[in-house]
């Protein structure tokens, strides 16, 4: 089928950013941020969030949609997503899917539909309470009872995703398993076309990598997370989280250097790009540019050009 979005992905500090604002003005197109972190305000350094001078003029969406307090999912984040590029397509333009959140990225090309419960129902917080009290290895016998799939996939440690997988369970009567094979049996929404971003050398990705967290910084990153602490955000909440301000907020919190928290965002930010780029590669129909040290934006947006045009994107 005749592709209908342009995906850029890759991990951290591969360009991303810089590549699709060129290739949304060269091909009629508008941004639409598959990043699970630049979706709150507020955060801005830490997240790397474009300027609007990076932005070029360009329409980015799902940029600064929510609140770091707000707990927000991928179910929620396609829920958003998938009307504003419908709008986009509609209009005649291209969506430019950009980010490095490589689930993001998944569920909203699929148009996954998510198993319905009520939010605020408070059985997430009694399924807490209950790991709390009984232990979490409580959880995940009942898991196993109901849903031994689930229960073998999900780590013994994963609090989240037990919890989400009987949450889900006691809301619908159905597994996420059973949930997630009708999911997949349902055709994709839309066709990308995927370009995927790396460095030849791994170490110049590292270097990349540590240099933007340096640059984070000197733009302050410390700063920024001083005053969410502030503001009253708890450093346990899944904003906070991320990665830049997780290991941030530790050093403040502990009355440790702040120079400590940045190596160890440094140390973490390679780790994800490992992880990052294990997720990417599994796509057989991702093409791959790979940056030699220094970034050639005019080659990479020349090779993306090609083969959109022969792709019928333009």
């Amino acid at each position: 089928m005749k592709p209908n979005v342009l995906v850029i992905c890759g991990p951290t500090a591969s360009g991303k950013t810089a590549l699709a604002v060129a290739l949304a003005k060269t091909l009629n197109g508008e941004v639409v941020s598959a990043d699970s972190m630049q979706i709150y305000r507020r955060m801005d350094v830490g997240t790397a969030k474009p300027t609007a001078e990076e932005m070029g003029g360009v329409p980015h969406h799902m940029i600064d949609v929510a609140d770091p307090e707000e707990n927000w999912s991928v179910a929620r984040y396609v829920a958003e997503a998938v009307p504003i590029v419908d709008d986009i397509i509609a209009r005649g333009k291209l969506p430019v899917i950009a980010g490095g959140t490589g689930l993001y990225i998944d569920h909203l090309i699929a148009g996954r539909q998510f198993a319905p419960f009520e939010a605020d129902s408070g059985l997430r917080e009694e399924l807490r309470a209950r790991a709390k009290a009984e232990g979490l290895p409580a959880l995940r016998e009942q898991l196993k009872r109901v849903d031994p799939e689930a229960a073998e996939r999900i780590h013994p440690n994963d609090e989240k995703r037990i919890i989400r997988a009987l949450e889900v369970y006691l809301s619908t009567g159905k597994t996420i398993t059973r949930h997630d094979e009708e999911s997949r049996q349902i055709p994709n929404r839309y066709t990308p076309l995927t370009v995927a971003l790396n460095f030849r050398d791994r170490a110049d990705l590292w270097e990349r990598i540590d240099r933007r967290v340096d640059e984070m910084m000197a733009r302050g990153l410390e700063a920024e997370v001083r005053r969410l602490l502030a503001e009253g955000v708890p450093p346990d909440c899944t904003a906070m989280q991320a990665i830049g301000y997780k290991e941030m907020a530790a050093a403040i919190l502990e009355g440790r250097p702040a120079s400590e928290g940045a190596e160890e965002v440094k140390l973490r930010s390679r780790q994800y790009a490992k992880r990052q780029l294990t997720w990417f590669r599994r796509d057989q129909e991702a093409h791959w540019y790979l940056w030699d040290k220094i970034p050639d934006f005019s080659s990479a947006l020349a090779f993306s050009t090609k083969l959109a045009a022969d792709s019928g994107l333009q």
